[in-house]
């Protein structure tokens, strides 16, 4: 008789892990399958199970309501009287089930999905077409940030960045499962995605490392064999970032690469696919970021994309928030399965700017990814000012879009949070806190840019639903000494003035028809108008 663990009571969108042994003969990754079948009396939901190495295989389930569940778990992972092994979940249910017979058993269980906690709202989903919310509704807007290897950095420094984003306005970060190659990332990372070894990187200079890039020669890695422990690693990451509260922007593929991973064969890539969702799905907090900057992929075709979008269509049951990055063409967002935008500006000096273009275009969620980082170093990408990091955010946000941060400083150490996490040393993030509070009070899912503006940055409620009369006017470089306004003559209107680098908020007193409001002729400062109720 087969066993299995699993827990009895699970929140919902929490996941229910069920955890059995099987054989670790052959391939497992490659010559067995386990599925799982959950049903519940509102959804039934058929997922992939994966291997984790040392004869345990798992499947994972995220329930979408509450109530009482049945599940089955079936494949060819096991022999008869196969014996599971304790997982790394509290409150587990022992059960042993139907007797099997040869490798095609069939086990049986039942759970209670409970309410959610209070700090779960669900997947964040599209709202109101620019926009974003949890399932349960609440408002959720971004402030993202790009840290592309934090995860595969040591366990000290993992920590410290940790202890940064749980002190940042932070609810989204951008970062990679692959290691990556590039400048100031030319260290190994802790651990590989496939069984083998690396390329002897001693031979990597800051002057050479362009030589090797996609380059597989003294790289021995079998890639029909995932590393468990890799991955293992990896959602950790994103079971802590999930108790702060932020979503994992997770880069499946990026070209950056010595080891050989960017150009693997269309099996090979289709198999790391659907390990990884089989194995990631079911966290929350999980959205798919199909490539970082996909068009630099030089043996990477749209037919390859496409097909990658549709496992994710088939294999991802919980519908999460996919997109796909660019370096300097852009993928046609208007394709059905991208669910948002996730842009790189393609201008020196345009990013923000173009957001209204992007909405009337696309007609999804417009997000920033990439609108160049604080910093200072050599790239063009990397040396803007905590200023115009903060002004790009602010204009991306007024005109209805979600912007996201990067930071490339120089230091001793040679630890850029771009890359490796750690400690943040701009003057932006400070300010990102002051807009999320601005950002929180917006009495909609979000703005949306107002028409025949041609002098000012102008932005209202984005949602047809409500008659909110709520106005924010933004004036970046700009510094005018005061400001005439006339909405309409018949409603009262609290005015404030934000000073949005200081991070402070003047009110100016109630008006009526056209009014005057004076400035103090300096840069980064905005006008809130809300209706008086």
């Amino acid at each position: 008789m087969q066993q299995m663990t699993y827990q009895s009571f699970v929140e919902k969108w929490g996941m229910q892990e069920i955890v059995c042994k099987g054989t670790s003969t052959g391939n497992p990754f490659t010559e067995r399958q386990i599925r799982g079948c959950f049903q519940g009396a509102q959804e039934t939901v058929w997922v992939d199970g994966f291997y984790d190495g040392d004869g345990v295989y798992k499947v994972r389930f995220m329930p979408s309501f509450e109530g009482e569940y049945t599940f089955r778990v079936e494949g060819n992972y096991g022999d008869e009287m196969a014996v599971c092994e304790s997982a790394r979940l509290q409150d587990f249910n022992l059960s042993g089930m139907d007797k099997v017979g040869g490798e095609n058993g069939k086990l049986t269980g039942s759970f209670t999905v409970t309410p959610p906690s209070a700090d779960n709202h669900g997947p964040v989903r599209v709202a109101n077409t620019y926009h974003f919310a949890y399932e349960d509704g609440k408002p959720y807007y971004s402030i993202g940030t790009t840290c592309y290897v934090w995860d595969l950095q040591s366990d000290e420094r993992i920590a410290e960045t940790l202890q940064t984003l749980k002190e940042s306005a932070f609810n989204k970060i951008r970062f990679c499962i692959f290691p990556k190659h590039y400048d100031y990332n030319l260290g190994e990372p802790r651990s590989y995605p496939y069984e083998g070894t690396p390329m002897d990187s001693t031979v990597l200079t800051k002057d050479n490392f362009q030589e090797y890039t996609g380059k597989t020669e003294g790289n021995h890695f079998d890639l029909t064999r995932f590393n468990p422990a890799h991955f293992r690693h990896i959602e950790w990451c994103v079971e802590q970032l999930q108790a702060l509260g932020i979503e994992a922007d997770l880069i499946v593929m990026h070209p950056y690469d010595r080891w050989g991973f960017s150009e693997m064969s269309a099996e090979c890539d289709d198999l790391y696919w659907k390990y990884l969702i089989a194995r990631v799905s079911a966290y929350r907090n999980v959205w798919w970021s199909l490539a970082n900057e996909y068009d630099l992929f030089p043996k990477k075709t749209t037919e390859d994309w496409e097909r990658y979008a549709s496992i994710i269509q088939e294999k991802d049951v919980y519908n999460h928030l996919r997109s796909i990055h660019n370096c300097k063409s852009f993928y046609d967002y208007t394709r059905p399965w991208i669910t948002h935008c996730s842009i790189q500006r393609q201008d020196l000096y345009k990013s923000a700017e173009m957001v209204n273009e992007w909405r009337i275009r696309y007609k999804k969620p417009v997000v920033l990814d990439e609108i160049a980082y604080e910093g200072n170093i050599q790239h063009g990408w990397g040396n803007i000012s905590g200023k115009e990091m903060t002004r790009r955010f602010w204009e991306a946000f007024c005109r209805g879009a979600y912007p996201g941060h990067g930071e490339t400083y120089m230091n001793d150490e040679g630890v850029l949070w771009w890359s490796h996490g750690g400690k943040l040393h701009g003057e932006s993030p400070e300010r990102f806190k002051f807009l999320q509070k601005i950002m929180e009070e917006t009495p909609a899912p979000g703005l949306r840019p107002l028409e025949n503006q041609w002098d000012e940055v102008g932005a209202t409620v984005d949602n047809s639903l409500q008659n909110i009369k709520y106005y924010i006017f933004y004036y970046s470089f700009m510094r005018p000494s005061f400001r005439e306004y006339h909405i309409d003559d018949e409603t009262e209107f609290e005015v404030e003035v934000i000073d949005t680098w200081n991070m402070t908020i003047e009110k100016k007193g109630t008006f009526k028809g056209k009014f005057r409001i004076d400035l103090p002729g300096r840069e980064y400062m905005a006008v809130r108008v809300r209706e008086v109720r």
